[in-house]
């Protein structure tokens, strides 16, 4: 495993870059133990998604599902090399190493093993691109399981959880707010429509939209944030100081609760854009304030109770279940394909995303625990 890790960490597989040599690389290693591998390419065949099966055919198996793009490392204060795997002190360091390739090398590693084994159950490996920002790439692996003759029993998407089994994640929808105002010298400022204010006058919509939400709306107390979230991340607009902008931008996302629909509070924000812009038009018929959907994904809600929930705990020895605050494509697996899906794996995301990032030896040897039963249980059926 740690072979397969370190070459996996030695791929740059920043979500901005092409993934396809790290896909093919998995590829040929699975080939080497006759394993055959379906690589679904993106538009440009620089990135790629990776389908594998063994064991029986025409039988729905458990799924292993992780993503093999990284965040980037550019201005961070890294101590270690990055894209090199570094073992020390109980710790291995790497961009990527709990986000999340330390669960995707145990995972071909466990497939390689299950190989080797009579399986009565089939175990399938999901590789996927460009998952953190906005599971992208996943969507045509989603597309080619809807149209197979048989799709995955179960999913465990092995995203760090510290080996805890999860059940639910938010939704997110990534949105963009467009103010149009008129350009004019800012020595005539009040004689033009400046595109900034029209901005700060719809953030503070969302702002007050977030205060009612956290107050009044529907609560979940096994999040760390236990209310549907509304959170502008970035504003821009203007040219130079004597200009008045006549564009202005906000990008901005909803992370909403199972129970909450986004659709309803992306109304509300429609309706207060259309309140500031109204009174204007007489003077600036072109003021405008257009609020546009720019990607989404759902979120994860599977039952306590399910058969997938009992089936991890009993692979993990756990007793409880969590929530986790960020999103994975086992939302999609679940909304889309009807796939029974939990999140299990190695390290924590408080390590992730950050300089010097790393995982535990011990969160990796549990993860390999846990998908050593795994593939007992494939081996003696269910």
């Amino acid at each position: 495993m740690r072979d397969i890790l370190d070459r996996l960490i030695a791929f740059d597989t920043v979500s901005a870059r092409p993934n396809m040599a790290l896909m093919q690389y998995v590829r040929d290693l699975l080939a080497a133990e006759g394993i055959a591998a379906v690589l679904i390419p993106d538009a440009s065949g620089q990135k790629a998604n990776l389908y594998a099966t063994v064991g029986p055919e025409g039988v729905g198996g458990v799924m292993l599902s992780g993503h093999t793009d990284v965040v980037p490392v550019d201005g961070q204060a890294w101590t270690r090399p990055p894209f090199s795997l570094t073992e020390e002190g109980g710790r291995l360091y790497g961009r990527g190493t709990t986000d999340m390739k330390g669960f995707c090398a145990c995972a071909i590693e466990a497939l390689i093993a299950a190989h080797r084994r009579p399986l009565k159950v089939p175990l399938h490996l999901a590789l996927s691109y460009d998952e953190e920002v906005g599971c992208m790439g996943v969507r045509s692996l989603v597309d080619m399981l809807a149209s197979a003759p048989v799709r995955p029993r179960f999913c465990i998407v092995g995203e760090p959880t510290a080996m805890q089994v999860a059940t639910g994640h938010k939704g997110k929808v990534a949105l963009r707010a467009t103010c149009t105002g008129r350009e004019g010298h800012s020595a005539l400022a009040p004689l033009a429509l400046n595109a900034l204010h029209l901005a700060a006058d719809f953030l503070n919509e969302v702002r007050a939209l977030q205060g009612r939400v956290a107050t009044e709306g529907r609560r979940d107390g096994d999040y760390d944030v236990p209310y549907t979230t509304i959170h502008v991340g970035k504003m821009a607009g203007g040219v130079q100081v004597n200009i008045v902008p006549n564009n202005a931008v906000l990008d901005f996302e909803i992370r909403s609760l199972a129970e909450d629909d986004p659709e309803v509070l992306i109304a509300e924000l429609r309706d207060a854009a259309e309140r500031i812009v109204a009174p204007l038009r007489a003077e600036f018929p072109e003021a405008a304030i257009s609020v546009e959907r720019l990607w989404d994904y759902p979120g994860l809600g599977t039952p306590t109770d399910s058969v997938v929930v009992n089936f991890v705990k009993a692979l993990t020895g756990a007793n409880g279940t969590i929530k986790v605050a960020f999103g994975t494509e086992g939302g999609l697996f679940s909304t889309r394909l009807g796939i029974p899906t939990v999140i299990c794996g190695p390290g924590s995301m408080a390590q992730g995303h950050k300089p010097d990032e790393y995982v535990a030896v011990e969160q990796i040897e549990r993860c390999r625990g846990m998908l050593a039963a795994l593939v007992d249980r494939l081996e003696t059926g269910f």
